[in-house]
């Protein structure tokens, strides 16, 4: 992989109404990385973020879109992205959310940890990382979410679930991405055992998680239950079978 500073530099987000969020996160992220290109997933929201998209990418040639037809999952959303950054020959790829949850000024630590890695994470639960304002029942069920993804699946890191990576797009290329199981919150973990499988080098950087500017969450607890039976299933294939 070419040095960090010299890399193509790929920064992308899923979108489903996040219009209020869109025209200031594409802004902020061009602000602080200015040679990146940003690259906007957006899965038919009704409130419009497909036609702001197009219009931010009208005015700007760093902004790309992609329009899907509804809402098929953070998963495929994030392997859509990863597709494209190995099709259009970038070199590094940044997932990141779409809220503002996951903040723009932490781009540079990303990117910079990448001379030395193959996957970057922007962690919670790294020192100088953290939450705002999340209860404790969420801080417990994260904290064990991620406990038990470590244990089970051997990974070295402390956000395993954490969604603000930056991934070498080389690494990509040598992964298995095929035949996924998830395709929503439990995706983080497996595209992370999966890169592991093949040799990634993994680094974590602090960040502080804060919540959403506008809009309302779309956490769906039908999907949160599946998601933990996928994590369950990966690790103890990972256990006992060939991981």
């Amino acid at each position: 992989m070419p040095p960090a500073a010299e890399s193509r530099l790929l920064v992308a987000m899923a979108t489903y109404n996040e219009r209020d969020n869109l025209t200031a996160l594409v802004h902020d992220i061009l602000k602080v990385m200015p040679a990146a290109d940003v690259l906007v997933i957006d899965d038919n929201s009704p409130d419009g973020t497909g036609r702001l998209a197009d219009e931010l990418a009208a005015g700007d040639l760093r902004v790309h879109v992609v329009h899907r037809t509804g809402k098929l999952g953070l998963g495929t959303a994030i392997l859509a992205a990863m597709r494209y950054a190995m099709d259009h020959h970038f070199d590094l790829l940044v997932n990141m959310d779409a809220d503002f949850s996951h903040h723009p000024r932490y781009l540079p630590a990303l990117v910079t940890g990448m001379k030395d890695h193959d996957l970057m994470i922007g962690s919670r639960y790294v020192l100088g990382g953290g939450t705002i304002n999340w209860p404790m029942s969420r801080r417990l069920m994260s904290w064990g979410i991620n406990t038990l993804v470590r244990l089970l699946m051997r990974l070295p890191a402390r956000d395993t679930s954490g969604g603000y990576r930056c991934y070498s797009v080389a690494m990509l290329r040598r992964t298995d991405l095929g035949n996924l199981l998830s395709r929503g919150y439990s995706f983080q973990e497996e595209v992370l055992y999966r890169c592991r499988r093949a040799g990634c080098k993994i680094g974590e950087t602090p960040i502080i998680f804060e919540d959403r500017r506008a809009g309302s969450s779309k956490v769906n607890q039908r999907e949160v239950i599946r998601s933990l039976g996928i994590i369950v299933w990966l690790g103890i294939n990972a256990t006992f079978g060939d991981g």
